[in-house]
């Protein structure tokens, strides 16, 4: 048996965490009932129905986008705006957006029907280093660098300990290079905000050992195989 948000990250649908969003929608059935948060399943011999189709599980495909401002992290938008699928050519198989840039945000995105890497990849248990490029108001001083490595205190919690690398300082802005851990919304943004500098641009570089280097804003590829184990390693996924 297998927990029916897992089957349905295995199956390509969406990420555990959206699976359970579309179940507690109302949007998938088991055996013909509308299925509850919670359910499991046994794929061998239970029919599984999303948006009136039957699920099953695709071959998984791992791709890396570098997202251009302007174009949405959804795989559709009820504003008719660009999304980052439609950035894709020639992919045959479902793909998700593993966690989130926000519209005016580009660089490095990872797209993927596997919902298990793309569940450790997001979340804060993994560990797993996404790297930043920020241009913020202001000329940055080594003491408030220090500062947004030790944690800065937001809404909803202290951040977690972070590197901060001043790059360059100009007549009114700072370049910083970030390296975070976990996962909380517009981190890079509110951190900076907080400790008196604004966000005016922000690019991600990298998640783990994907890097965005040699790809033009609105580009992708697939992963290398070596890219996808060393990934699954990162987060005690076997190869």
């Amino acid at each position: 048996m297998i927990r029916l948000q897992k089957f349905l990250a295995e199956c390509g649908i969406a990420s555990r965490r959206e699976a359970e969003k579309l179940i507690a929608a109302g949007r998938v059935r088991v055996n013909g009932e509308v299925a509850k948060v919670g359910d499991s399943i046994d794929p061998a011999s239970d029919h599984v129905v999303f948006n009136g189709k039957r699920v099953a599980p695709d071959g998984k495909v791992y791709l890396i986008l570098n997202k251009p401002r302007g174009v949405i992290t959804s795989a559709r938008d009820t504003h008719d705006r660009k999304t980052v699928l439609d950035c894709l050519n020639g992919i045959g198989t479902r793909v998700f957006p593993v966690g989130r840039l926000d519209l005016d945000v580009e660089g490095v995105l990872m797209l993927t029907n596997d919902g298990e890497l793309a569940y450790r990849l997001t979340h804060p248990q993994f560990q797993v280093e996404k790297v930043y490029l920020a241009w913020v108001e202001g000329k940055m001083t080594a003491e408030t660098a220090v500062r947004l490595e030790q944690g800065v205190k937001l809404d909803d919690g202290v951040t977690a300990p972070a590197s901060a690398v001043i790059l360059h300082l100009g007549q009114r802005t700072t370049l910083v290079r970030l390296v975070l851990r976990e996962g909380k919304k517009r981190e890079v943004k509110r951190m900076c905000a907080a400790v008196g500098h604004p966000v005016r641009e922000l690019q991600r570089i990298s998640i783990g050992n994907v890097r965005v280097k040699g790809l033009k804003p609105g580009e992708w590829r697939y992963l290398s195989e070596s890219e996808v184990e060393e990934l699954r390693h990162l987060v005690g996924l076997e190869t």
